[in-house]
Parts: C-alpha cells; structure tokens; sequence
C-alpha cells in the first residue's frame, strides 16, 4: 500500500480591491516558495442571479486578474474557485486543508476595527491553518496599487 500525501496548497481571498491584489502577491510568493498550488477564491454574496452565468463570468473576471498579476510559471498550479457565502466562513472552509491563508484587509474600518471588517475576525476564529493579513499601503497613500 503507498501512501500519497495531500497536495500543499495556499489560499488566497480575492475580491479585486488594491488590499486583495497585495494578498495575491504575496500568496503567489508563498506558493511558489512551498511549492504549494495557489487556490485564488472569488466570494460573492448568495442571492438573486446566482447561477451558472454569473459564476462563468466572475470566473473569467478573476481568470483575467491573475493572469495579469501570477507568473505564467504558476498557472498551471493555480486554481481559481467562484464561492457564494460569507467571506469570512467561506475563506475559512477553503483553508481547512491548506498550509496558509491570505487575505487583504484595510488599515482601518469606518467601525474603527483595525483590522477592518468582519472578514478578519470570521477568518481568525474559523481557520485551521496559518493566517497572513496583507495591505497595500500605496492605495492609502494615492498610488498605483497595480
């Protein structure tokens, strides 16, 4: 009997905002450093329009997004995955199996939560595995966050 062990992998949260797009690098970095495949997930909210277009869509929305910003060396081991949810749960539930989960987060929320959000917290408390909170800090000083 051969035992085979599970494929490393690193999870990033990608919602498109300069904060996410930081956590995708370094994602991307951490991956290809392990030499672990890259799971870039896409949460959206459930609800109406739900379906298999607009997952198709959002699909390709983020197929373009890290094209642009994952080294072609590592779009074979890339997956890219389309959730519906709460981003916090969802994120947590993709990492369960993962070595580390990235995600981007703002310096600070309008609820003076440093972390910003609810994302951050959902995601402590919920994931299993090591945990890396990301900010571009160009976006809050006016630059070019690509």
């Amino acid at each position: 009997m051969q035992w085979m062990p599970a494929q490393r992998c690193v999870v990033v949260g990608v919602d498109g905002s300069p904060n996410s797009l930081a956590a995708l690098r370094r994602a991307a970095d951490e991956a290809r450093r392990r030499h672990a495949r890259l799971d870039v997930v896409r949460v959206l909210p459930p609800g109406p329009g739900t379906g298999p277009l607009r997952t198709f869509r959002e699909w390709l929305r983020l197929r373009a997004l890290v094209a642009r910003r994952v080294g072609r060396s590592q779009h074979l081991t890339t997956r890219l995955l389309i959730a519906y949810g709460d981003p916090g749960r969802v994120l947590a539930e993709r990492a369960a199996h993962g070595e580390l989960l990235v995600i981007g987060a703002r310096a600070h929320s309008e609820h003076g939560d440093p972390f910003g959000g609810a994302t951050v917290p959902a995601v402590r408390h919920g994931a299993r595995c090591e945990i890396t909170i990301c900010a571009d800090h160009r976006a809050s000083l006016g630059g070019d966050p690509g």
